[in-house]
């Protein structure tokens, strides 16, 4: 892959780490390895990578109480990225602005550009089994 100008975000649960179930703020799945490597291969090309997750909407709060679990979820999801052999560095995030390119997400739909159709015509129904199987995390596990 070609270095990128701007960043690339990844998803964490469900996309870089398996993900069957809330199981807590202090449980993050097993690596998904194809995704690991692949996030290894971009950074080693030079490209931005920050890892794209609501756990850490707290970062952003005006409550200090919420910003200490926001801090507590990226330094919990710096060390598993660490131990991943991802740099301890590594942004983690909630934010889309002007220089994501990409995201990788398990819950995505890519639409074209400006035209409200789906790239791939062959989704064009929700797939919800696995929203069943697995419900998000709820708000009430972040503090809110």
């Amino acid at each position: 892959m070609k270095k990128k100008i701007g960043w690339i975000g990844v998803d964490l649960d469900g996309t870089l780490a398996h993900y069957e179930g809330w199981k807590g703020e202090d449980h993050i799945g097993d690596p998904v390895p194809a995704m690991v490597d692949r996030v290894k291969r971009w950074i080693s090309e030079g490209n931005t990578v920050k890892i794209f997750t609501a756990r850490v909407y707290g970062l952003y709060s005006d409550n200090p109480n919420v910003v200490d679990q926001g801090l507590k979820a990226q330094r919990l999801i710096r060390t598993w990225a660490a131990r991943q052999g991802l740099p301890r560095s590594i942004e983690v995030t909630c934010l889309k602005d002007s220089g994501l390119i990409e995201l990788w997400d398990d819950r995505a739909v890519q639409v074209v550009l400006n035209k409200g159709r789906l790239v791939n015509p062959d989704a064009d129904q929700l797939i919800v089994e696995d929203l069943d199987r697995y419900p998000r995390t709820p708000s009430a596990a972040f503090g809110s």
